[in-house]
């Protein structure tokens, strides 16, 4: 069973370092190219303040965004933003998820999140922390996919694994990171192969933030992931 308040002590740890690392940027660092293609890290930080809303929408049942159009626009809308303002939006968005979050409330219950997605109410501060975690590496000021806490990093690369499981495009595909941990995913394909890498690595790869290379190949080539 998802462990709830657990995660939610994880994710303000997350948080702090994450906001004790945005207060140190500045209006021209906010402007530059963050890893995510198309998008600055003001684009960054304006999701994740716009995230932490959404998901205070879905623990409260309300749709997590009205649309697809406006979830954009708004973080078009709030990407240029002087830093002293990103920062105060990040730092109140993520205090309100927390807020939400210390509401009585029955956390085995099925919640809506985007697409029809659904997820029991118990794993959405692991998703919040997802948000923190990965995107805090894709501002590229220099926290990094090693830098994630360990057993987060292998926590995700089960999620991510579970995300491709069944996939029509994905053959089946075992996952090693070399020190007995193990994954599998795909099997929607004819075909297997096996992966070995350091988490950090497999963790890029089924996230869409590193491209494989450096990872062992067993029985072809590395399969091709389509889009999360």
């Amino acid at each position: 069973m998802t462990d709830h308040v657990h995660d939610l002590a994880a994710l303000r740890e997350a948080t702090d370092r994450l906001l004790s690392a945005t207060e140190k940027l500045d209006d021209a660092a906010l402007a530059e190219p963050s890893h995510l293609p198309g998008w600055s890290r003001g684009h960054v930080i304006a999701h994740l303040s716009r995230n932490a809303d959404a998901l205070v929408n879905v623990l409260q049942g309300r749709p997590m965004y009205a649309d697809s159009e406006t979830r954009d626009r708004d973080i078009e809308r709030d990407a240029p933003r002087p830093q002293p303002e990103q920062q105060a939006d990040l730092a109140a968005s993520a205090a309100r998820f927390t807020d939400a979050a210390a509401e009585p409330a029955d956390w085995s219950r099925t919640v809506a999140l985007r697409n029809g997605v659904t997820d029991p109410a118990s794993r959405i501060p692991f998703r919040r922390r997802v948000e923190v975690e990965l995107h805090h590496v894709d501002l590229g000021i220099g926290y990094e996919l090693e830098d994630l806490p360990d057993e987060f990093a292998a926590r995700l690369i089960g999620f991510l694994a579970k995300r491709f499981a069944g996939h029509p495009a994905v053959v089946s595909t075992g996952l090693s990171d070399g020190t007995g941990r193990t994954w599998t995913t795909g099997g929607g394909a004819e075909g297997s192969a096996g992966v070995r890498g350091t988490a950090s690595e497999l963790l890029g790869w089924l996230s869409g933030r590193r491209d494989g290379s450096a990872l062992t190949v067993e029985g072809g080539t590395l399969p091709a992931l389509p889009p999360l």
